[in-house]
């Protein structure tokens, strides 16, 4: 393999292809935006630039979790992993496209839990066999999961059914998001802490670069990340027009996956090369961070800063397709394994349930 030496380190050509790649992509989204190029075109570019960003956070957040273990390293990457699609949800918000971001949070957590862990399942199916799932470690994860996503969905069930609390939309959805994140710091201790009984060996390679380069990189990936989420979203509006895309349809697939590139990329990695218990917890990990972080903060970021209102109120069609899609997931944790066939299934899932939205 070939490799380059900087600062007195060792890189692999992949590291340079995605340092490289992502600054020049980032330039060339900004001249697209200021130079007023075609809007279909800025935002593809913009939507390319995202991805890679979100790469090299992924990529930075791995050096730094080589130092500190695989429990630290899932919740880093599921966490920072987020910023792009944070960025993107907060100008989206500015920009009052309320609805692309909720579609966008469902997405997420659909696209992990049925285009990504099928693709994991798939890939790792066809190359290794039955894939066994069964560490105490995943299916504690798997419910708490299924728990915290359920936590985020009870106001859209409140506002459906037609309780006396489906009438303060606003406040019950900030005193919701305020137990989440709670609820979140409370399960860090957890999320941390290695697991003993997992038989699963994971292979890491040493770590290549040092910290201050690795925060350094995760800082400026996350600076310019702002502003390529700023141009994205501009040239979201004017893309969706001239395509004729629905705004749920762009939130629940398009800026899903370009916002949740790392986990899309880590998890299906790690089932290739064996590592199906990683990657069930890695993959797992983005749903529950977007549950009880992205979505809350979100909400109250809204709330405190004069953007459009967001709540957690949901579409009656979105709310079945996450409470199926999660305990879907969740039986398949419980089962304790996962084939080829599994994986291809899910796959199909999200194609019928996006094609479901693409009409609006």
């Amino acid at each position: 393999m070939s490799v380059e030496q900087t600062s007195g380190q060792t890189f692999i050509r992949s590291d340079l292809v995605v340092i490289g790649g992502g600054a020049g992509l980032c330039v060339l989204a900004g001249i697209a935006h200021y130079g007023n190029w075609n809007s279909v075109v800025s935002f593809l570019v913009s939507a390319a630039a995202v991805c890679l960003l979100a790469s090299l956070v992924g990529r930075s957040v791995e050096q730094l979790g080589d130092r500190f273990g695989p429990g630290a390293t899932g919740v880093l990457q599921s966490a920072l992993g987020n910023l792009p699609e944070l960025f993107i949800c907060i100008f989206a918000l500015k920009s009052g496209l309320v609805d692309v971001v909720r579609a966008a949070l469902i997405g997420s957590i659909l696209a992990n839990l049925l285009l990504v862990l099928g693709l994991a399942f798939l890939v790792g199916g066809l190359k290794h066999g039955t894939q066994k799932l069964g560490s105490e470690r995943a299916r504690t994860i798997s419910v708490l999961m299924l728990l915290s996503v359920t936590a985020m969905a009870i106001p859209s069930i409140a506002h459906e059914v037609h309780s006396p609390a489906g009438s303060h939309e606003v406040a019950f959805s900030v005193i919701v998001s305020i137990i989440l994140l709670a609820l979140f710091a409370l399960s860090l201790p957890f999320s941390l802490r290695r697991d003993p009984d997992s038989t699963e060996v994971v292979e890491t390679e040493p770590p290549r670069w040092p910290v201050w380069l690795a925060i350094t990189m995760l800082a400026v990936a996350g600076a310019l990340a702002a502003f390529v989420s700023d141009w994205f979203v501009k040239a979201l509006e004017p893309a969706m027009d001239t395509l004729n895309i629905s705004p749920v349809f762009a939130g629940l697939v398009i800026v899903a996956i370009a916002g949740n590139a790392v986990e899309n990329v880590v998890g299906v990695q790690l089932a290739a090369r064996g590592q199906s218990e990683y990657a069930f917890s890695v993959i797992l990990n983005s749903p529950i961070q977007i549950a009880l972080v992205l979505a809350p903060a979100l909400v109250l970021i809204s709330q405190i800063f004069g953007l459009a209102s967001l709540t957690l109120v949901f579409g009656p069609m979105l709310v079945v397709s996450l409470m199926l899609s999660v305990i879907l997931a969740a039986a398949i944790a419980q089962d304790g394994e996962s084939t080829w066939l599994e994986g291809a299934t899910l796959i199909a899932l999200y194609g019928i349930i996006a094609t479901s939205f693409w009409w609006g």
